[in-house]
Protein backbone atom coordinates (compact mmCIF):
# COMPACT_ATOMS: atom_id res chain seq x y z
CA UNK A 1 0.00 0.00 0.00
CA UNK A 2 1.40 3.23 -1.13
CA UNK A 3 1.80 7.04 1.05
CA UNK A 4 -0.73 7.98 -1.53
CA UNK A 5 -3.33 5.54 -0.66
CA UNK A 6 -2.97 5.93 3.45
CA UNK A 7 -2.59 9.84 3.02
CA UNK A 8 -6.53 9.46 0.75
CA UNK A 9 -7.84 7.21 3.86
CA UNK A 10 -6.94 9.52 6.33
CA UNK A 11 -8.44 12.17 4.62
CA UNK A 12 -11.57 10.39 4.56
CA UNK A 13 -11.40 9.51 8.10
CA UNK A 14 -11.03 13.57 8.85
CA UNK A 15 -13.58 14.82 6.40
CA UNK A 16 -16.29 11.82 7.73
CA UNK A 17 -15.87 13.11 11.35
CA UNK A 18 -15.89 16.49 10.62
CA UNK A 19 -18.53 17.05 7.71
CA UNK A 20 -19.52 14.01 6.59
CA UNK A 21 -18.84 12.14 3.20
CA UNK A 22 -20.56 11.98 0.22
CA UNK A 23 -22.11 8.58 -1.23
CA UNK A 24 -19.42 8.36 -3.96
CA UNK A 25 -16.95 9.19 -0.82
CA UNK A 26 -18.05 6.37 1.26
CA UNK A 27 -18.38 3.92 -1.61
CA UNK A 28 -14.05 4.95 -2.02
CA UNK A 29 -13.70 4.82 1.64
CA UNK A 30 -14.71 1.43 1.98
CA UNK A 31 -12.98 0.05 -1.44
CA UNK A 32 -10.02 1.55 0.49
CA UNK A 33 -10.48 -0.53 3.74
CA UNK A 34 -10.80 -3.63 1.89
CA UNK A 35 -7.28 -2.94 0.18
CA UNK A 36 -6.22 -1.69 3.24
CA UNK A 37 -7.36 -4.56 5.32
CA UNK A 38 -6.24 -7.25 2.91
CA UNK A 39 -2.58 -5.75 2.82
CA UNK A 40 -2.31 -5.68 6.96
CA UNK A 41 -3.42 -9.81 6.42
CA UNK A 42 -1.00 -10.06 4.13
CA UNK A 43 1.42 -9.02 6.07
CA UNK A 44 0.35 -10.71 9.41
CA UNK A 45 0.40 -14.03 7.20
CA UNK A 46 3.47 -13.83 6.05
CA UNK A 47 4.27 -13.00 9.10
CA UNK A 48 3.36 -15.98 11.06
CA UNK A 49 4.99 -17.92 8.09
CA UNK A 50 8.79 -17.32 9.93
CA UNK A 51 7.41 -18.22 13.76
CA UNK A 52 8.14 -20.94 15.13
CA UNK A 53 6.72 -23.32 18.17
CA UNK A 54 8.50 -25.26 20.78
CA UNK A 55 6.85 -28.22 21.45
CA UNK A 56 6.93 -29.71 24.88
CA UNK A 57 9.01 -33.00 23.42
CA UNK A 58 11.66 -30.28 21.98
CA UNK A 59 10.72 -30.32 18.49
CA UNK A 60 10.29 -27.00 16.79
CA UNK A 61 7.89 -26.59 14.09
CA UNK A 62 5.98 -23.97 12.00
CA UNK A 63 3.13 -21.98 14.04
CA UNK A 64 0.86 -22.80 10.93
CA UNK A 65 1.65 -26.37 11.22
CA UNK A 66 0.83 -26.11 15.42
CA UNK A 67 -2.30 -24.34 15.10
CA UNK A 68 -3.59 -26.86 12.19
CA UNK A 69 -2.95 -29.49 14.49
CA UNK A 70 -4.19 -27.97 17.55
CA UNK A 71 -7.43 -27.14 15.88
CA UNK A 72 -8.20 -31.49 15.22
Amino acid sequence: MDKKMIARINELAKKKKAEGLTEAETVEQKELYKVYLAEIRGQFSKTLDNVSIKEADGTVVPFKEAYSKQGQ
